[in-house]
């Protein structure tokens, strides 16, 4: 994969010049690495410097870190782009599907004579003509068919990639427009040869029978009676039904699959009495379904066609949720049939945006019209010129994060946000924005996600990772390190009432240790981000604000558990009998009636706080609530509601 490293001809634009972190060895003419750990960055005296990025600072970088190295921040717009272009990113993907493999090329009199084959009647076992020979080369000629399929939606997704990447960056247009030509070339290659195994007649028939309706199945007919009694005919031919036209709306044609009419006779002794036309009769059902079907597609067939634009769905950039061989989004999660209309009836192509066209029959277009599920369809006439502004919106330069001045930046973009999801970090991120409606606000990444969507104007001011150094290492010293003879993880013990140092658990101070001691593995990047994600939530008002969700797979993301320890204060005792009113109710004896006074408008977080509602109140740290901190649907109380009885029913572990 070196012919897909950073070279020196690649056009850097408005990153021109920008300063990156470089290590190298003493030496003018040293090799360049973007990380100390480079395994060819062997000298002891190593130096760490700045760069500008330049041609010749391309030209003297190390060949792995100019395809995998992290140049820069991975959340800033030089980093991103660079990350963009490595990797499997913009250079691998533009040397990707332009040629033949000459180890795995395909000649087309060979896809010809495939596709041939498979056209053609199997021979049934029972027929004296059958030869094992025969299925054979059928099974060669269904796995050519794979292949080639297999190449043309992966070099359809290579274009779509290579596509979005230079639209983010225009200035690489001119440079990968000869490159990009080649991917278009053999794509539309790899479509004909695909197409050589789809019939627009079988489209068409597959079509209709999906469009069928179940007929009258002869569920009373003596002809089925070696089947049973006409509840069992009438189940078993139901179920034929299903299967036949189920197959028959992801196919390229209708299904010739004998195990259908197996099934309806399945379990019955081929030598009992009446078999033989039971076995006939399912064969003669099953062909009037067939006949309808084509009779269908014929008569659809002699009508004008309608284009339609077709918006492919997005790719799934996240390859966490990915299972090995299997790509995510585009052409993945289409069906067989709808493959087979696209390779047959494509007239153009926008792979960059997702956006085909097809020219179909107007019996396969009802079908793509309603299929919502799959893939967004309209008619041609309609398609509105919203591409264009997505466009010039994607766009990345400087500005749009930390590359210039605050007061030159760029409002954000979903497109942006895209990009800055592909750093790895971004879902778990918190990020200062502005915006002229909501001011200065604290949001997690899936909140900027959200309202980018729905057309927020804000820009990012910054992220926990752009504070500054010259803040975050002085208090990390300050904090200090977890005492090695300190028993567990926790910072300190609760005090008691008469002790000097009552009360410091709940300080800034002990927050700041909560958050930056109970961490794991590398303690000293993980203690330092969890101290810059602490100093950005301090600032926001309501903690609920900051829940970040779920990932496609149910995990909680977010803040670490550590930071939620260093922002809340989850001390068991909080007793107001105190600040009660005298006298008391019932068995209560009553308080002594101390104004609550700064007190009565700490927050406190609960769980199912509401008495009116079936179940115990939690704390966030409750381990019946999976000690997850605070979440959105979380209830916010103040001590001074706690005060007042209002039949709080909490949990006996946490006491709420």
């Amino acid at each position: 994969m070196l012919d897909s490293a950073l070279i020196a001809d690649v056009p850097l634009g408005p990153f021109q010049g920008h300063a990156i972190p470089v290590y190298s060895a003493r030496g003018k003419s040293s090799k360049l690495h973007a990380r100390r750990t480079c395994t060819r960055l062997r000298a002891d005296g190593v130096v760490m410097s700045e760069v500008p990025l330049n041609a010749g600072t391309v030209g003297r970088m190390c060949s792995s870190c100019a395809q995998h190295g992290g140049w820069g921040r991975p959340d800033s717009g030089v980093g991103l782009f660079l990350r963009a272009l490595g990797g499997v990113g913009l250079l691998y993907q533009l040397h990707q599907y332009t040629e033949a493999d000459p180890d795995y090329a395909v000649d087309q009199e060979e896809v010809e004579r495939a596709a041939e084959v498979l056209r053609a009647e199997p021979v049934a076992e029972e027929d004296e003509e059958h030869d094992d020979g025969d299925w054979e080369v059928r099974d060669d000629a269904r796995r050519l068919r794979e292949s080639v399929v297999s190449a043309w939606r992966g070099a359809a997704r290579s274009l779509h990639l290579a596509q979005v990447t230079v639209a983010s960056f225009p200035w690489l247009a001119e440079w990968a427009r000869p490159k990009t030509a080649l991917k278009e070339q053999f794509l539309e290659t790899l479509r004909g040869q695909a197409a050589l195994f789809v019939t627009p007649a079988g489209l068409l028939a597959a079509a209709a029978a999906a469009s069928m309706d179940e007929p009258d199945l002869p569920s009373g007919d003596s002809a089925f009676a070696a089947i049973g009694d006409s509840t069992e005919v009438a189940r078993r031919l139901r179920a034929m039904w299903s299967g036949w036209q189920s197959k028959a709306r992801g196919s390229w044609d209708l299904p010739r699959d004998a195990l259908l009419t197996y099934g309806a006779v399945h379990g019955i002794r081929q030598n009992r009495k009446g078999y033989v036309e039971a076995r006939a009769a399912v064969g003669r059902l099953l062909a009037s379904w067939e006949d309808e079907a084509r009779r269908i597609a014929d008569a659809a067939g002699t009508g004008a066609p309608v284009v339609l634009t077709v918006c492919l769905p997005e790719i799934q950039e996240d390859e966490t949720y990915r299972s090995p061989g299997r790509e995510t989004g585009l052409l993945a999660d289409l069906d067989d049939w709808t493959i087979g209309v696209l390779l047959t009836h494509l007239t153009s192509a926008d792979w960059g945006h997702r956006r085909l066209t097809v020219c179909v029959p107007q019996l396969i277009a009802d079908r793509l019209l309603s299929r919502s599920s799959l893939l967004h369809c309209e008619p041609a006439s309609t398609t509105s010129k919203a591409v264009t502004v997505t466009a010039e919106a994607s766009q990345l330069g400087p500005g749009v994060f930390d590359d210039t001045t605050v007061h030159r930046r760029r409002p954000l973009t979903t497109d942006h946000l895209r990009l800055l999801r592909s750093a790895g970090t971004a879902e778990d991120e918190l990020y200062i924005v502005f915006s002229t409606d909501g001011g200065t606000e604290v949001l997690p990444f899936p909140e900027l996600e959200r309202r980018a969507a729905r057309g927020w104007r804000g820009v990012l001011v910054a992220s926990s990772t752009n504070l500054p150094a010259a803040l975050i290492e002085p208090w990390s010293d300050e904090v200090g390190q977890r005492p090695e003879d300190q028993d567990g993880w926790w910072p300190g013990r609760l005090r008691d009432a008469d002790d000097p140092l009552f009360g410091e658990e709940l300080g800034l101070n002990a927050g700041a240790q909560q958050a930056a001691w109970l961490v794991f593995g590398d303690e000293a990047r993980v203690r330092e981000r969890n101290l810059r994600l602490l100093a950005v939530a301090r600032g926001v008002q309501d903690l609920r604000s900051l829940d970040a969700g779920y990932d496609r797979l149910g995990r909680s993301r977010g803040l670490p558990s550590a930071v939620w320890h260093g922002l809340l204060a989850p001390g068991q005792d909080l007793d107001l009998e105190p600040f009660e009113a005298p006298g008391g109710r019932g068995w209560k004896p009553g308080g002594s009636g101390i104004p609550l006074g700064v007190l009565a408008n700490v927050q406190v977080y609960a769980v199912n706080a509401d008495p009116r509602f079936q179940g115990k109140g939690h704390s966030p740290f409750c381990p019946h609530t999976r000690e997850r901190g605070v979440v959105a649907g979380d209830d916010l109380l103040t001590v001074a509601d706690l005060l007042s009885d209002k039949g709080f029913d909490w949990c006996s572990k946490c006491s709420g």
